[in-house]
């Protein structure tokens, strides 16, 4: 649906009367749709009064665009759910005027309901189903009728062999309609209802939990537990039905039109059965409801309603839902939550800036991209100077308390928010009342977050900005100079078996010599792993790529597109120097040395060697997981290189499937085309049929490659579980032996980012968890580890 603005005025005399004649019904329906979607947005009028007039509007022009208004109404039943009760009270009016209309209108959401199942749509089918039952209030369906599709949604409880992940988001479905439709629902068919809620009560209490522990923000209970989101939604339901359905937040414009939307008539709902469980479907992913605040946080101004009180239910899914319907223009989404309906009865803020780190922090990904959650807080700081900012700093300072128990993905998303938003605003921080991170190991959660913290701040700066902005105490935790090193540069490093070959080298790439000629005077690089009497060839030669790359990266150390240009020039003898796995290790292996002060152009360079195939996916994971790295394990940049390769591997193998549809396709029309046209020329037969015999070609072709790129996909999740294996059970080992705590920082990091590679890369990994079970997370292996690998597989079940 178009959310175009358009204007009333039209400048009618300029155009002739009949091009005038023929775009008037799109004119119309272009102003209809503006009218819609506008309604219930600041305006002089009151809002029942502007719903008044619209319906008197849109019954006089129902005659001739019915279908248009029917369009328009259900894809904001879908695509508004903000304006849910504005919109139902519209519908409300119309059939009060229409009662054909009203007909015709639920039906369309039925067979729009089954439409967004069918595609996999569910948080646009929670909606529809809660604009439906929200039309009960509005006397459009009858009451009886609501609650046996309901019914029909909690029988999905009772089938077998279907995962916990569908059910639940049945059983959520019904209880997020409640607080609009509770009251009523309970004064028509109490008994059914009980019934119903027993039911919901039944399952809830058999369900497998052992999934939360990886999707919860902190490990710590206090000051707020971290509920899954059904046995939140349960406590809400529960205190909502002991006060009575009184619920004190929902705009409910239709109790001004109570006395016209009683006369009409009501309709009753299709017979509604949820289509059986498909072993393609992609059901929404638990999730554990993330709290930061309550009402002792907000003193002044109106008091935050309580953890389970269904007023914090509501405003919370109304923000998510405006954040949902406009992240893609941060300055109308920041002003859209604002200007939220009843924002003077809460500290509208503090469940703004709750709402936000809820989603920027939601395992296992935000709803969207991390940078919309930087650019939508500092709109809103715009917007509101004089008190937003405020709020903000005093969730960063919490969230800072709370380093030691946040889950590390969060850390992750906490630093590259937080160096981003101080890149907007000069770097202006009270690092003087974070000065207790200097008193502890530099390895502990908080002395490590404001070190990443500062380095991802250098990368939107510059290293003397970072020296200029901090405490001079906080100097252990400014990043180094972001220097290349040459270890052939100091007179000292004269003695250094590669010094002579370097300066040669060197000379000749600055002669533009051939990629022969260097190969030439490589060969002359004496080799340490090889004796004097060996055949010559044998072994692998380290010092060759040592003096070549560390000469030729230095000579290109001006900048980024430097080091590129010399990737790219001297590809050839990089791919000649890597033939073995030792050679692609050992690249990487002096990247890391001559740059181990600039882990931003690490990360780039071992991209582009990846990009231009110097290097392999599994050889970058192993020289992350490499002894050489093990002081660097717990930096932020060793697993972004790692997520990042990973996700390199999944797109080669995602483009060669894409490929072998597409050659099937057409192989497919090509083949139709042929029957279709087979009565004529043998001409044209012999042409499809070579056209058809080169396309088996290329399918065959494809098939191979394709099965080539998932064997090395799968070997690259066997060799990065594999070396996580090994880590943590040496950890626990020498743990055990020592009568030592196994929770160190280290151990706590380790396991999580183990965590976090299934998180980030859980729809790939199910494709190989037969593989992994066999091999690697077998009932012998120690139980932290182990548990691990159940809680995810506890996230589809």
């Amino acid at each position: 649906m178009s959310r175009r603005r358009h204007s009333d005025s039209e400048n009618e005399g300029s155009q002739p009367h009949k091009r005038r004649r023929t775009s008037e019904p799109i004119e119309i329906e272009d102003r209809l749709e503006s009218l819609i979607c506008r309604v219930g947005e600041k305006s002089t009028s009151s809002l029942e009064s502007n719903l008044e007039g619209l319906a008197g509007v849109l019954e006089a022009d129902l005659p001739n665009y019915k279908n248009k208004i029917l369009r328009i109404l259900c894809s904001v039943a879908r695509l508004l759910p903000e304006k849910l009760t504005v919109y139902t009270t519209l519908v409300g009016l119309l059939n009060a005027r229409n009662y054909n209309f009203g007909g015709e209108f639920v039906e369309a959401m039925i067979r729009q309901l089954k439409e967004t199942l069918k595609n996999n749509l569910y948080n646009e089918a929670v909606y529809l189903v809660r604009f439906l039952s929200d039309l009960v209030n509005c006397h459009v369906i009858a009451a009886p009728s609501m609650v046996a599709m309901f019914e029909n949604f909690i029988s999905v409880t009772q089938e077998e062999d279907v995962p916990q992940v569908r059910s639940d988001w049945f059983v959520y479905m019904v209880l997020s309609c409640l607080p609009w439709v509770g009251k009523e629902l309970y004064e028509k068919k109490d008994a059914e209802m009980d019934r119903l809620l027993s039911q919901i009560e039944g399952y809830l209490k058999g369900r497998v939990k052992t999934h939360v522990p990886m999707l919860q923000v902190w490990t710590a209970e206090k000051p707020h537990p971290q509920e899954e989101y059904l046995d939140c939604l349960w406590a809400h339901i529960q205190k909502l039905k002991k006060d009575r359905w009184q619920e004190r937040h929902i705009l409910r414009p239709y109790i001004a039109f109570d006395s016209v939307l009683c006369e009409a008539l009501q309709h009753n709902l299709p017979p509604f059965t949820p289509q059986g469980h498909m072993p393609d479907a992609q059901y929404p992913m638990p999730r554990v409801v993330f709290r930061m605040f309550d009402y002792t946080d907000a003193p002044e101004g109106p008091v935050m309603p309580g953890s389970h009180s269904v007023e914090r239910f509501v405003i919370e899914e109304n923000l998510h839902c405006i954040i949902q319907t406009h992240w893609k223009e941060r300055k109308t989404c920041a002003a859209q939550l604002l200007s939220y309906p009843g924002k003077n009865k809460i500290p509208l803020n503090y469940h703004i800036v709750e709402v936000i780190f809820g989603e920027l922090f939601q395992l296992p990904t935000p709803p969207h991209i991390d940078v919309m959650y930087t650019t939508l807080l500092i709109e809103l700081c715009k917007l509101q100077p004089g008190s937003l900012p405020q709020v903000l700093a005093q969730a960063t300072e919490m969230l800072y308390m709370r380093l030691d128990t946040m889950n590390t993905s969060c850390v992750d998303r906490l630093i590259n928010w937080f160096s981003h938003h101080l890149s907007n605003f000069q770097f202006r921080w009270s690092w003087d009342d974070w000065s207790d991170c200097l008193t502890v190991d530099l390895e502990k959660p908080k002395p490590k977050f404001v070190k990443e913290v500062l380095e991802k701040s250098m990368r939107l700066s510059y290293h003397q900005r970072m020296v200029d902005i901090v405490p001079a105490t906080f100097s252990a935790l400014i990043p180094a100079e972001p220097i290349f090193i040459y270890k052939y540069e100091e007179e000292s490093s004269s003695s250094l078996p590669g010094y002579p070959a370097s300066i040669t080298v060197g000379n000749a790439i600055k002669n533009r010599a051939t990629n022969e000629e260097i190969l030439t005077i490589l060969k002359e690089v004496p080799n340490p792993n090889q004796e004097d009497d060996d055949d010559e060839g044998e072994s692998f030669n380290p010092l060759k790529i040592d003096v070549f790359l560390q000469t030729l990266l230095h000579l290109a150390a001006k900048s980024f597109s430097h080091s590129f240009s010399a990737l790219g020039k001297f590809h050839e003898i990089l791919k000649a120097l890597t033939e073995r796995d030792e050679g692609k290790l050992h690249i990487l292996k002096v990247v890391y040395e001559a740059w181990r002060n600039h882990p931003q152009m690490i990360a780039v360079l071992v991209d582009k060697m990846i990009r231009t195939q110097i290097v392999d996916c599994a050889a970058v994971a192993n020289w992350l997981f490499s002894q050489d790295m093990a002081h660097e394990f717990t930096r932020l940049f060793v697993w972004e290189i790692l997520h990042s390769t990973i996700r390199k591997m999944n797109k080669h193998v995602q483009k060669i499937q894409q490929e072998l549809e597409e050659a099937k396709d057409k192989l497919e029309k090509q083949q139709h085309k042929r029957q279709k046209d087979s009565g004529d020329e043998e001409d044209m037969d012999k042409n499809s049929e070579d056209e058809e015999g080169q396309l088996e070609e290329q399918i065959e072709r494809l098939q191979e490659k394709v099965e080539s790129a998932q064997s090395e996909q799968k070997n690259l999740f066997l060799v990065i579980f594999q070396r996580f294996i090994m880590l943590l059970t040496e950890h626990l080992v020498r743990c055990e032996t020592g009568s030592v705590d196994i929770s160190t920082p280290w151990y706590k990091n380790c396991i999580e980012r183990l965590q976090q590679v299934f998180l980030m890369h859980h729809v790939t990994i199910q494709q190989y968890m037969g593989t992994l079970e066999n091999l690697l997370f077998t009932a012998e292996l120690d139980p932290h580890i182990l548990a691990v690998y159940q809680q995810f597989c506890a996230l589809q079940l």
